[in-house]
């Protein structure tokens, strides 16, 4: 786990108020008995997890892809290439929402905003050379024109939801 406590504790009370606002239906099947904490979320999400995004055109059409999501510090980052159209989406409207799903035994569901951390003319995020050194490391150095072809970005969470009808068994197999 990357994840501070600072930002475990920033996690847990998003969760916990996710659920509080989310309807009746849902709680009955997302609940204390059928979710995940934030330790064990983070346990749990290591390495690229596949992710079903979802942009919006401009004529407000909703457009979903995958892309490789890693979760480090609490929060979802993905990449795509500079000239796909998911960036010119978000780049023109950076509200997204976000599905990893493990069958029947796992369901990570997010809504809230990218942030850029690697802009093509302007500077990168404070923490851009800590996560570019962790994808290099994860794809390798020369896998991509880091500077050129790859746009990055953090998905800032305002709702987000874990299903899990059974955590020992997501936990038990999990690494540190």
């Amino acid at each position: 786990m990357r994840e501070t406590r600072e930002e475990l504790i920033e996690l847990q009370a998003l969760l916990d108020d996710s659920l509080s606002r989310s309807t009746a239906h849902l709680r009955s099947i997302i609940n204390t008995e059928r979710s995940l904490t934030a330790g064990q979320l983070c346990q749990v999400l290591t390495g690229m997890c596949t992710l079903a995004l979802s942009t919006v055109t401009a004529k407000g059409e909703p457009r979903i892809s995958g892309v490789d999501g890693h979760f480090l510090h609490g929060k979802w980052h993905f990449g795509t290439a500079r000239d796909a159209a998911k960036a010119r989406h978000l780049a023109a409207r950076p509200a997204v929402s976000a599905a990893h799903m493990r069958g029947e035994d796992l369901g990570v569901f997010t809504h809230g905003t990218v942030e850029i951390l690697n802009p093509p003319d302007g500077e990168p995020a404070r923490d851009w050379p800590e996560l570019l050194a962790y994808l290099k490391g994860f794809y390798g150095g020369d896998a991509f024109d880091w500077d050129k072809e790859i746009v990055y970005y953090r998905l800032h969470p305002h709702w987000m939801a874990a299903y899990a009808p059974d955590a020992a068994k997501l936990t038990e197999t999990s690494g540190p």
